[in-house]
């Protein structure tokens, strides 16, 4: 064990430092855990833009993270030093009506392990040992980086309930677009239909599984869209969160229909057609991150083979050149870039 770490200090996108601290140590029901692999969030660039509504700068990123545990605290007894786990980084209450009802993801005092508290992109992190959770033997280190980002996607279908011979339109075929076909394929989505900007994510998205991919500034998407799924969508999964995919999903899903918004928006207004929310009784829903079945399910969803880690993991820099891992997150043509910080 050492007595520095390193840890990344993100200020600004023109401003990822790494300094070096004293080590943590853990406190009770804590453990301290050695980061091996963490990945970079569209959160986390958001955060670094000055342009996510719920994280200040400068803050400690890292909150996709796998680890091996280095010591338990006191009270901390069911693991032991190299068990290999993940985060699960929503730091809830516990005494909230939303946590009591276990609806512990919109926790009224809810903050996230990376976002809010520092984070996982250094060498060593302490964190509440009910936080995280075992990885398999037989999951990589890659396989696991990407259990929290599909959690997400996992929580929002669900939340459109069953969707068993249904037809979805995915908006954005980002990391959290193209683990929403992954879930919604599981759920039983019978067509599912991705929009996108770069034609490079819309053919990742039909190697991944979808019937069809339309370029998201086509004068005639809806027209393309509704010819594709012979009419209205019944599900719409706006992972873009912006005034243009939300006027979008609002034209592209059925009467009655259901609009789960997945992407983090912007602070401030974002106009929406109330009026045909109410005629159409169309039913607009947010998601937030995800609980511990939510990460059941992704586990065992990447387990099975389900998730195609080469499609999903872009790129791959070490803790020291953090700053680059960041600017290669900008990079649209990316879809998940993680950094490796100790490789076993």
């Amino acid at each position: 064990m050492t007595d520095q770490i390193r840890r990344v200090v993100v200020r600004s996108l023109d401003d990822i430092t790494i300094e070096h601290v004293p080590a943590p140590v853990p406190g009770d029901d804590e453990l301290l855990v050695r980061t091996t692999i963490v990945g970079v969030c569209g959160s986390d660039t958001h955060a670094a833009a000055g342009h996510h509504p719920f994280i200040d700068l400068p803050y400690l990123p890292g909150h996709e993270a796998v680890g091996i545990v280095a010591a338990a605290g006191n009270g901390a007894d069911d693991f032991t030093t190299g068990d290999r786990v993940i985060v699960e980084p929503n730091l809830y209450c516990g005494r909230c009506p939303q946590c009591r009802s276990g609806r512990y993801n919109i926790c009224q005092e809810l903050k996230v392990f990376g976002c809010q508290t520092p984070g996982a992109m250094t060498d060593l992190f302490t964190i509440p040992a009910d936080r995280v959770h075992r990885v398999p033997d037989d999951m990589t280190d890659h396989q696991a980086a990407l259990v929290e980002p599909l959690a997400t996607p996992v929580h929002a279908v669900a939340k459109a309930g069953d969707l068993t011979g249904r037809s979805v339109a995915i908006l954005g075929a980002g990391p959290i677009g193209l683990l929403t076909l992954v879930a919604a394929r599981h759920a039983g989505a019978a067509r599912v239909t991705v929009t996108d900007l770069l034609p490079g994510k819309r053919e990742r998205a039909l190697r991944m599984g979808a019937d069809a991919a339309l370029p998201a500034d086509a004068p005639d998407l809806i027209h393309q869209a509704r010819a594709l799924l012979d009419g209205p969508v019944d599900v719409v999964f706006d992972c873009v969160a912006r005034e243009q995919s939300m006027a979008q999903a609002t034209d592209l899903v059925a009467k009655g229909g259901h609009i789960v918004v997945v992407g983090v928006g912007a602070a401030g207004v974002t106009p929406i057609r109330l009026d045909l929310v109410q005629d159409r009784e169309i039913r607009v829903e947010g998601t937030l991150m995800y609980t511990t079945e939510d990460y059941r399910t992704a586990m065992s969803l990447i387990a099975s083979g389900a998730v195609d880690t080469a499609e999903i993991v872009t790129a791959t820099y070490g803790l020291e050149d953090a700053a680059k891992a960041f600017a290669a997150s900008m990079d649209p043509e990316h879809v998940k870039v993680l950094v490796a910080v100790h490789v076993p």
